[in-house]
């Protein structure tokens, strides 16, 4: 009676413990006719944030034969709600296509692709392609794949684990570059044999397959541990041993906790692609896998990269034209000099770049780079019309300075020394005005606009030159014929 009371007790804290968690979310990334759910999965992102995790995310799939629990599995390690087969109904197909899921309360986001299964009987002659496909999709896009294979398939010639097994190496010869995904074998249905015995056999199984499967010349000799970090770890039967099972399940879900760290199930996965770009990534995967084209992952990282940084690189430029103190500054611009324009549009300018470079840093280095310059040069070219308006307003104000401050200074000065010092304090006022309009980003040359104040200045003495000259020669040519009517 204690232990049927400590029983209820501890069911009743777990049943609060998954009522105190987010609903799960979830779905289906591609139907059972190989149709990809563009706009399902754009949603799902969304609601589980994965644009903002960077590299810090895993992906996780499950493969195995069809009604061998894999759903259950997924539902009991990661707490999804995945649909799971009806005992009473018989071992009918569950699962169609491939479903997605985000693992609960576990670090880093864990991301759970649930596959249909294979050796169904409902796809008749359509499964071996739609499970190679589903297979290449998930080992191009998971860093953990789970294959859920029953125990006493163990060591036997005729497994049904064996044409997965031959389908998952295969297929895995076309991804070209070894991404070094952790293949976790799990054990269903243990039984009394224990698991140190029990891995050895499984291991020489899988080696024995691995080195049957024909492979390109590039990869002829190359080891399985180049491309698989084979674990395997072995469940009790959930129907016979539930408790032992849970038991041994929340041991394993505890693996999947930091699994991207150094040491982690996942620690020394490759070729990431950063979660911002993972909608993208996974459309163009699919797509490859259906047209039946090799896939190169190196190409494809540049790829999304390009597309992505692209797409930040178009988000940031809207954003800046949108912005009020931009729009502020392109209006003042317009009828006025505005001091401090070059160390305000500087600080702009390198807010929006800051922001490009934080969404970009995960992308490939040469292609966000090259995206960035891109980025600059657009944001360059909206500024550029609005510099050089200011500086013609900077080079108005100072002729009218220029003129203002001359006049006056002839009267006390004379001529030639009033037009020498005044130039040269007035073309080092616009040097000064030109200095403050300076962009950080960028140097552009005002030098054309100081030839053309120069000039202006230049006229407008050589103008004055030529009225007093003239007021001169009048002065004269009356002081003379006064002087001349005086001597008749």
């Amino acid at each position: 009676a204690a232990d049927a009371d400590a029983d209820c007790r501890t069911g009743a804290l777990q049943r609060n413990l998954h009522e105190m968690e987010d609903p799960c979310l979830s779905t289906q990334l591609i139907d059972g006719d190989g149709v990809f759910n563009v706009s399902g999965l754009e949603s799902f992102m969304k609601e589980v944030k994965l644009a903002e995790c960077g590299l810090s995310y895993a992906v996780v799939s499950i493969m195995g034969p069809q009604s061998s629990g894999k759903s259950t599995l997924l539902n009991h390690l990661f707490r999804t709600n995945f649909r799971e087969m009806d005992a009473f109904r018989g071992r009918s197909q569950t699962t169609k296509g491939i479903w997605m899921a985000k693992a609960q309360n576990i670090e880093p986001c864990t991301l759970v692709m649930d596959l249909e299964g294979t050796d169904g009987r409902e796809r008749g002659e359509d499964d071996t392609a739609f499970e190679k496909q589903s297979a290449l999709f998930a080992l191009a896009v998971s860093d953990i794949v789970l294959i859920n294979m029953w125990c006493h398939d163990i060591g036997r010639e005729q497994a049904a684990n064996k044409p997965l097994l031959k389908t998952v190496f295969q297929v895995m010869m076309r991804l070209f570059s070894p991404r070094k995904t952790t293949m976790l074998f799990v054990i269903r249905d243990k039984s009394k044999t224990p698991l140190e015995n029990l891995e050895p056999i499984l291991r020489e199984d899988i080696q024995k397959i691995w080195d049957g499967v024909p492979k390109p010349h590039a990869h002829k000799d190359t080891p399985l541990s180049e491309f698989f970090n084979v674990q395997v770890v072995a469940l009790n039967s959930y129907e016979e041993k539930e408790e032992l099972f849970r038991e041994q399940v929340s041991n394993l879900r505890d693996r999947f906790q930091q699994s991207i760290a150094p040491g982690g199930l996942a620690g020394d996965r490759r070729g990431v692609v950063p979660a911002s770009g993972f909608s993208f990534s996974s459309q163009q995967f699919w797509k490859v896998i259906k047209e039946n084209k090799d896939l190169d992952l190196p190409a494809h990282k540049v790829m999304v990269a390009t597309v992505r940084c692209e797409e930040i690189g178009y988000e940031k430029v809207a954003t800046f034209t949108a912005d009020e103190e931009w729009q502020q500054f392109e209006e003042a611009v317009q009828s006025d000099y505005v001091p401090g324009f070059g160390k305000k549009i500087s600080s702009l300018l390198d807010r929006c770049l800051s922001e490009y470079d934080m969404e970009a840093i995960y992308f490939d280095e040469g292609v966000r780079t090259s995206k960035r310059h891109q980025l600059e040069s657009k944001l360059l070219q909206l500024v550029n019309p609005a510099y050089q308006s200011l500086l013609g307003h900077l080079r108005t104000r100072t002729l009218e300075a220029f003129k203002e401050s001359f006049d006056k200074a002839v009267e006390k000065e004379g001529f030639a020394v009033a037009a020498r010092d005044s130039t040269q304090i007035f073309l080092e006022k616009f040097d000064k005005g030109s200095e403050d309009a300076t962009i950080q980003q960028v140097n552009w040359d005002p030098s054309k606009v100081k030839d053309k104040l120069k000039r202006d200045i230049e006229a407008h003495v050589v103008s004055v030159r030529a009225t007093k000259l003239s007021e001169l020669c009048a002065t004269y040519e009356v002081a003379c014929s006064f002087q001349f009517r005086l001597f008749i």
